[in-house]
């Protein structure tokens, strides 16, 4: 089978594709690297620096959401999980 030619739209479309994948890339590990701190400090037991750690990891959720690179419900799940964590280490703290 002959090799087609690629047009002139569709290597723009490559190069922009290229572009976003690399923003959408910054934004998810800097959110999930929020996410993992969170994590780490509500293992930890410490609850005051675990609930500033997922209120930054909450908002860095909801940019990804806004941008499109993780899905609104995904963003949400992941909140709730960490708040459910996190209110599980203030129960036994108190």
């Amino acid at each position: 089978m002959p090799v087609k030619k690629k047009s002139l739209s569709v290597l723009k479309r490559m190069r922009s594709n290229a572009r976003k994948a690399v923003a959408r890339g910054v934004v998810r590990t800097s959110t999930r690297t929020y996410i993992k701190k969170a994590r780490q400090l509500i293992t930890a037991g410490r609850a005051d620096e675990a609930g500033e750690a997922v209120r930054i990891a909450a908002s860095a959720l909801d940019k990804a959401a806004q941008k499109g690179v993780i899905h609104k419900n995904n963003a949400a799940r992941r909140k709730a999980r960490l708040a459910a964590a996190l209110n599980k280490v203030r129960e036994t703290a108190a």
